[in-house]
């Protein structure tokens, strides 16, 4: 693969710039999600020191972001190979799908935070009997 890209950076470089670190990167490698770039040849100063571009920056960026966005790695590599098919009814439908889990989420988040406010709520109102978040955890309401 021929790297014509403006920017060269280290694989440390590249961590730094990404926010990860050197052992992410390669990690991602191993994953198919990053190309490892060949080992030049040579004694010089970049012999034998893999390059990194612009174009690998935006990747892992891609990747970093996909992944605070919730997607799995098999559901990055798949918007991966989604971007250069060109098929945004596939990427649209995982980004709903991925959509529909985080609303699911914050609704049972929302539930528990309503019910530790109420817990305690009660836990003020009563000061001399049982602490109601404490008998709450050891006998759970089932739902």
């Amino acid at each position: 693969m021929v790297r014509s890209q403006a920017m060269i950076l280290t694989i440390a470089k590249l961590a730094a710039a990404g926010g990860v670190g050197v052992e992410t990167i390669r990690y991602y490698q191993r994953r198919g999600l990053l190309v490892e770039p060949d080992r030049p040849a040579g004694d010089g100063p970049a012999g034998g020191i893999r390059r990194y571009g612009k174009e690998d920056l935006r990747r892992l960026r891609f990747i970093r972001a996909a992944q605070t966005a919730g997607f799995s790695l098999e559901e990055i590599a798949e918007l991966l190979a989604l971007d250069s098919g060109q098929d945004h009814h596939r990427a649209r439908e995982l980004a709903q799908t991925r959509l529909q889990a985080l609303e699911e989420k914050i609704a049972d988040l929302e539930r528990a935070r309503s019910s530790l406010q109420r817990l305690s709520q009660a836990c003020r109102e009563n000061a001399g009997g049982p602490c109601p978040i404490i008998e709450a955890f050891e006998h759970p309401i089932a739902d």
